[in-house]
């Protein structure tokens, strides 16, 4: 089955070569194309594509508000020019389930896609070490908060999905983490649903990162 992808830039060129690319790799179908987030979203509720390629810069809706209305629609993978903290962390937080600059090579770029549509995440090498040293700062200040009352997100998972937590930590992908506690794949994919949903992210993109300074 081919993975069904809507490419989204407001350039006609750029897109026009983002299909190119896309259209030499045999298990993937570009199924749409748009020029505004607004455009996306309608475009994805109907064409019901398995990734969205998004640029963030675009008229009407911009690609990260874009990439928030199309939780649970599509996956996310961010394909843009510009590598600015806001726009990553933003992304992020909105729910893609990648980061990509448009410098990414053709194959990288296919590759990505296959990635994000076996419900697996990925960050541009550029922006990784930023965005982990920016979580140190964040956790530092946590750790200094005094923490609320009351029962916290990670004492809901169980201790199968805290190994599932660890293993998405350290960057495995689904069928690696089904290999490692011996699981099947799609069991695993409910793992990491659950995951998300108690802990209440929206990719796992977000709990890798939420992960990355060891257990809770």
């Amino acid at each position: 089955m081919s993975i069904r992808v809507l490419v989204v830039d407001d350039h006609a060129a750029v897109r026009a070569g983002i299909v190119l690319i896309l259209d030499g790799a045999a298990d993937i179908e570009v199924v749409g194309e748009a020029a505004d987030g607004e455009s996306a979203v309608a475009m994805a509720s109907s064409a019901r594509p398995d990734v969205v390629l998004m640029d963030i810069r675009m008229p009407r809706l911009d690609g990260i508000s874009a990439t928030r209305r199309l939780s649970g629609i599509a996956d996310v993978l961010i394909l843009t020019t510009f590598d600015i903290d806001e726009y990553v962390f933003g992304a992020l937080e909105a729910g893609a389930a990648g980061f990509l600059l448009k410098n990414t090579d053709a194959d990288a770029l296919i590759d990505a896609v296959r990635v994000v549509a076996r419900g697996d995440g990925l960050i541009s090498p550029a922006v990784t070490r930023r965005l982990i040293a920016a979580f140190g700062r964040s956790r530092t200040a946590s750790a200094a908060a005094p923490e609320p009352a009351g029962r916290q997100p990670y004492d809901t998972l169980t201790p199968r999905e805290r190994e599932v937590l660890a293993c998405i930590g350290r960057g495995l992908s689904n069928a690696e983490i089904a290999r490692e506690l011996d699981m099947a794949e799609a069991t695993t994919k409910t793992h990491v649903s659950r995951v998300l949903n108690k802990l209440g992210l929206r990719s796992r993109v977000q709990a890798a990162i939420l992960y990355s300074g060891g257990e809770p």
